[in-house]
């Protein structure tokens, strides 16, 4: 199984940007919890991150051909992206939104999430749990998914 984590704007500032916010974890941290998280139950990832929407917009094209699963942090453009929310609807592949905040605990403007209504889910405000939580949820999606398909096929047999 293959699942892509997308990492977005400002994100490799994790550990120097508002760490109150988003805690002292930078962003190498959380990729190798989540790397060792994947190992145990034997998923690979392809991590990324960028700043760029476009970027972003890509890498969820491609997931359609590459991973079972998405999980996503989009950061900012959680409020304001209608191409990523298009992009992860378009691509049929499940993904799973995290923040490391409770995005409804703060700013009224990061209670609205373009992003949580094309997802299957979402986990925000654990820090650096919420990926954690978020690709234990991407697997059990990929699961089932991959069960709902060998049922599938068997009964069209």
């Amino acid at each position: 199984m293959r699942i892509l984590v997308i990492h977005g704007p400002n994100l490799n500032l994790l550990g120097e940007r508002q760490p109150d916010v988003y805690g002292k974890h930078k962003l190498a941290d959380i990729n190798r919890l989540l790397r060792a998280d994947a190992s145990r139950e034997g998923v690979t990832l392809r991590i990324v991150q960028s700043n760029h929407e476009g970027d972003i917009v890509d890498f969820i094209g491609k997931a359609k051909k590459a991973a079972q699963a998405i999980v996503i942090n989009p950061a900012a453009y959680t409020h304001t992206s209608v191409a990523i929310r298009d992009a992860i609807e378009a691509c049929g592949v499940p993904a799973v939104e995290v923040h490391l905040s409770n995005i409804y605990a703060r700013e009224k403007f990061r209670h609205t999430s373009l992003i949580a209504p094309v997802c299957r889910g979402q986990v925000s405000g654990f820090g650096v749990m919420s990926y954690s939580l978020g690709l234990q949820a991407a697997i059990a999606i990929a699961n089932e998914r991959k069960k709902q398909r060998a049922g599938s096929r068997k009964s069209s047999r």
